[in-house]
């Protein structure tokens, strides 16, 4: 068992890494975009999650957990890149 919760542990480590180079991207959009109307954008978030589906589905993991888990990291990445528009242009 304590294999096994190392090898969790360590997958841990590296999707945090992962979404530490994700909200990279945030910031970059936050920089890019000019206006704050368009940090919100519906059909992209949309795409985002339909993307992680069938991406679960191919591996044969449950969709609905990984469309749940991308709705919140999809927020979260919103709130994130309006915080920083505003502290970029405030």
């Amino acid at each position: 068992m304590a294999e096994v919760r190392a090898g969790v542990d360590d997958v841990d480590a590296q999707l945090v890494q992962l979404l530490a180079r994700r909200f990279g991207y945030m910031e970059a959009a936050a920089r890019i975009k000019r206006d704050r109307d368009t940090v919100r954008d519906e059909v992209r978030k949309a795409q985002v999650i339909a993307n992680a589906r069938k991406a679960a589905l191919d591996l044969r993991i449950p969709q609905d957990v990984i469309a749940d888990m991308w709705e919140t990291l999809v927020e979260g990445s919103i709130a994130y890149e309006y915080g920083r528009w505003d502290a970029l242009r405030g």
